[in-house]
């Protein structure tokens, strides 16, 4: 299917860019206005755009049914002050309450059940049950368009953070483990941030891979192997060779059994090669499959 946003409504745009660029972190954004009034409204339009500066970025969009503005946009701009709040699956419910557009003088944090908690440098309040708090000045409000479903984007500098000890581990860094973020997806569908979804990919450093390029013709080519596992594989600094020191039993059984068959040898070292590169044993596979030549 071949889409032209052009000829889409704007619901139906939002529906099909809110289901594919997902999963989207959600902030809480607390803001305040002139008079005083609090409110306090989730993001998923939310991200980290910059360390040097520290600059996080959300964005109250223009509502389609009738275009109106957000109470948090009308008050950024007021106030260009705002407490951004992480939000974690131990909030997710009273989060999805406050995102009820309640009437200009109602607070979401009473009615949402969150305490108040004041900052040490701005106006808003911090949302204490939030792990990681931000304190930022507004530094440019930038509108995207005029018409329902246009963005907002509110330009924050980052200038105190508070974080939860029970989340740091042992050198004061947050532990990946041990906040467990949620995620916006599409329509009412949301994902948690746990142990058993996270996974590892091994960033390069200053070397560079040997790139999926490089790879001999009957790895590149393999079956078995997936895109992932090639990755895997090409991430290497230089091409590996036969270590004299490895053994394996599975590996000899291999070779022994299907010596006879070089395209079976092949396919089962593959296969092997495989389970260990799921299992992120990238040397060990390398090994196995460096046997074939």
């Amino acid at each position: 299917m071949i889409l032209d946003l052009s000829t889409l409504t704007t619901v139906q745009r939002q529906n099909y860019l809110q289901h594919a660029i997902a999963p989207r972190p959600v902030c809480f954004a607390s803001t305040i206005d002139k008079n005083g009034q609090v409110n306090l409204s989730p993001f998923s339009f939310f991200n980290l755009f910059s360390t040097q500066p520290p600059v996080v970025i959300f964005s109250p969009s223009r509502r389609v049914r009738d275009n109106t503005t957000k109470h948090t946009l009308q008050n950024v701009l007021d106030v260009p002050e705002v407490v951004i709040n992480i939000v974690d699956y131990s909030m997710v419910q009273q989060m999805s309450l406050a995102s009820c557009e309640f009437p200009r003088d109602v607070n979401e944090f009473i009615k949402a059940g969150f305490t108040p908690e004041p900052a040490t440098t701005i106006r808003p309040p911090m949302v204490k049950e939030s792990k990681v708090k931000m304190e930022c000045l507004v530094k440019e409000v930038k509108m995207l368009g005029e018409e329902g479903g246009a963005g907002n984007l509110v330009i924050c500098e980052v200038k105190v953070m508070h974080i939860d000890e029970s989340i740091l581990d042992e050198k004061g860094f947050i532990d990946q483990r041990k906040l467990h973020h949620i995620a916006r997806l599409g329509g009412d569908w949301y994902c948690k941030v746990d142990e058993s979804n996270l996974f590892q990919v091994e960033k390069p450093n200053v070397k560079l891979g040997i790139g999926i390029d490089a790879l001999p013709d009957p790895i590149r080519h393999s079956n078995i192997l997936t895109g992932n596992n090639l990755g895997q594989l090409a991430n290497v600094h230089d091409m590996p060779v036969i270590d004299p020191a490895f053994y394996d039993d599975r590996l000899k059984n291999i070779i022994q059994y299907y010596a006879v068959s070089p395209d079976e040898m092949e396919k089962e070292l593959h296969v092997y090669a495989k389970e260990l590169l799921d299992a992120g044993k990238v040397v060990a596979a390398w090994q196995i499959l460096l046997a074939n030549n």
